[in-house]
């Protein structure tokens, strides 16, 4: 899909390309059918001089005459300089329309995927595959001259532009660079570009072809948007899926855990569990292999593993496969402790306001009403603020940090669809200032700022907070849980959660809150620490990723997904040991 919305994003900027060439005819031509007729104007005689007599044209006559001659002339230039001021209006007009159409196709967004331009490198180089746009403007060509041989009954032209243009449409196929077309592709551009030139002679009409390039231009205009729509669906609906594989082995593992012997479920070292001198990670998930990625990463590239302590929080579906997993992998010398969401006994409706909203009647007719849309592209706009992430507490748990580790002082908080690449104790001796929250910012571009995610509208969020103020990411994020008690975050948190029990001041996601609660109260970190985009951007550079302590997929794109950039997966991948009897039992490919 997202193929198909690239190739007709080109298709427009060949129609734009196409009505650009064409338009000056009609506007030269244009200019001198004016031009005529204000000349042929000019230039007729003056019935009521020639019709006078002799002595009507003399003496006393002569002067008044005359002066009403030269107002005539006056007049006459005036009403020229004002039909020349028409057909200058009339071209600009023509002008304006044309670029106006131009310039809509050129912003047409078609990011469908990710942030990206729908233009390729070829359109940089006007000799770089040549051919394949040829070929499509001929194509183009072809179409309208079609429809001109049938209207004007001329059915043996019509048949044969028909029939050459079958034939360029299969050479072209689906290729991109002249590389990648037939041999026969040579020929069949000599050939349509025979009978484009018998069309021409034929049936050329200038202001006829540009109206219909334009009509071209707004079909496929409304066509890449149509994909887009269709295209947003479809890559949120897949960012929700689980896949087989991944599905498979977190049932397996949680067989063979309920197999095991109550002694054999426990983790070594759990004395250092509260140990505040050591280097403790809080990962809340219900992705068994993501989570291994996560703790492998982290702990194959730290100087003293066990040193690294890791509180591993995930769901009652999960909890079993979690323990299997890493009773089964333990991450070297570090300390692994996997817990239950469901057996925090504080985290109910009564003190949660996520919770209480999620039972409310509003919600649960927002997440699961029965009148969903009938077309892909009707369900696109809000689908991705009902995914089941949302309504799981494991998305928000990150606001209780001091409730779920009370006896912690510090703790480091990591996304599951991340990768670690060097060793993060440095985080550990960064200053935070008095901050709660340390994090790398994100507003290096305008729309990261606070009011890409809040609704200024509102006067709760205009009064309070700065709209240009900006924003940071989870995804790796250095907590002081000291701080976090002295200035009651989780308060503060609540108070903005219970205003946004209508979602009037922004939709759904942690980041939103996120971004009021920590307000005033986050540190920058050096961007190398966390580099953002790997699961929506394919343009991140490639020593800013091998740079970075912490790469992460944020976006649809999951590295454990098929629609997964391939170019960044290896980033991933490497920590996964594909010869593993369950991974192996799954049929994982790597």
């Amino acid at each position: 899909m997202a193929i198909r919305a690239g190739r007709s994003a080109l298709h427009l900027h060949a129609l734009a390309f196409l009505i650009l060439a064409a338009s000056p005819c009609l506007q030269v031509q244009a200019l001198v059918d004016h031009r005529k007729q204000i000349s042929d104007w000019g230039r007729q005689p003056n019935f009521e001089l020639q019709n006078m007599s002799s002595s009507q044209r003399d003496g006393s006559h002569l002067l008044g005459r005359s002066k009403e001659i030269t107002h005539r002339k006056l007049r006459g230039r005036i009403g020229v300089r004002n039909k020349m001021e028409v057909v200058q209006q009339d071209d600009e007009a023509l002008v304006k329309l044309e670029n106006t159409g131009i310039e809509r196709s050129k912003a047409v967004d078609s990011a469908v995927l990710g942030k990206y331009s729908i233009w390729r490198r070829e359109n940089e180089n006007e000799k770089a595959d040549s051919r394949v746009r040829l070929m499509r403007d001929q194509m183009i060509m072809a179409r309208i001259y079609s429809v001109l041989a049938k209207s004007r009954g001329k059915l043996d032209l019509y048949q044969e532009l028909l029939a050459r243009l079958k034939e360029s449409q299969r050479s072209l196929g689906e290729a991109t660079a002249d590389a990648e077309l037939p041999k026969s592709a040579s020929d069949r551009i000599k050939a349509m570009g025979q009978v484009l030139s018998k069309a021409r002679d034929l049936l050329y009409d200038c202001k006829e072809i540009t109206q219909r390039l334009r009509a071209m231009l707004q079909s496929a205009d409304e066509q890449v948007r149509s994909l887009k729509k269709q295209s947003t669906f479809l890559s949120q609906l897949a960012a929700k899926t689980i896949p087989n594989g991944i599905h498979c082995l977190s049932m397996r593992l949680t067989i063979d855990y309920y197999l095991l012997s109550p002694e054999k479920r426990k983790f070594p070292n759990s004395e250092n569990l509260e140990n505040p001198d050591l280097y403790h990670y809080a990962l809340f998930s219900d992705n068994v292999l993501a989570a291994s990625v996560v703790v492998n990463s982290t702990i194959m590239n730290a100087k003293e593993p066990e040193k690294h302590v890791f509180h591993l929080v995930t769901d009652k579906l999960n909890f079993g496969a979690m323990n299997m997993w890493f009773l089964l992998n333990p991450p070297g010398d570090a300390t692994m402790h996997v817990e239950n969401v469901d057996d925090f006994k504080w985290l109910n409706s009564s003190y949660c306001p996520v919770l209480k909203q999620l039972e409310s009647a509003a919600m649960k007719e927002y997440y699961f009403k029965a009148d969903r849309p009938k077309t892909l592209s009707a369900g696109s706009s809000n689908l991705k603020y009902r995914n089941p992430k949302y309504l799981s507490m494991l998305n928000h748990l990150r606001f209780y940090l001091p409730q779920v580790y009370p006896k912690l002082n510090k703790i480091l908080f990591l996304d599951d669809d991340i990768v670690v690449q060097r060793d993060l104790t440095g985080l550990w001796e960064v200053d935070l200032n008095g901050n709660v929250n340390g994090a790398v910012e994100t507003c290096g571009e305008s729309f990261h700022r606070f009011d890409k995610y809040l609704n200024f509208s509102n006067p709760n969020i205009a009064q309070n907070f700065d709209p240009n103020a900006c924003g940071w990411a989870y995804g790796m994020n250095m907590f002081d849980l000291e701080e976090w008690k002295k200035k009651d975050i989780t308060g503060i948190y609540h108070k903005w959660q219970n205003m946004n029990e209508n979602r009037l001041l922004w939709k759904l996601g942690t980041l939103p809150p996120g971004l009021l609660t920590f307000y005033k109260l986050t540190h920058p970190l050096d961007k190398s620490w966390h580099v953002l985009g790997l699961g929506y951007n394919p343009t991140v550079e490639r020593s800013e990723i091998d740079n970075a302590a912490v790469i992460h997929y944020n976006g649809n794109m999951k590295p454990w997904l098929e629609i997964a950039m391939t170019k960044y997966r290896p980033y991933w991948t490497k920590y996964i040991n594909y010869e593993h009897p369950y991974i192996h039992g799954c049929k994982f490919s790597q």
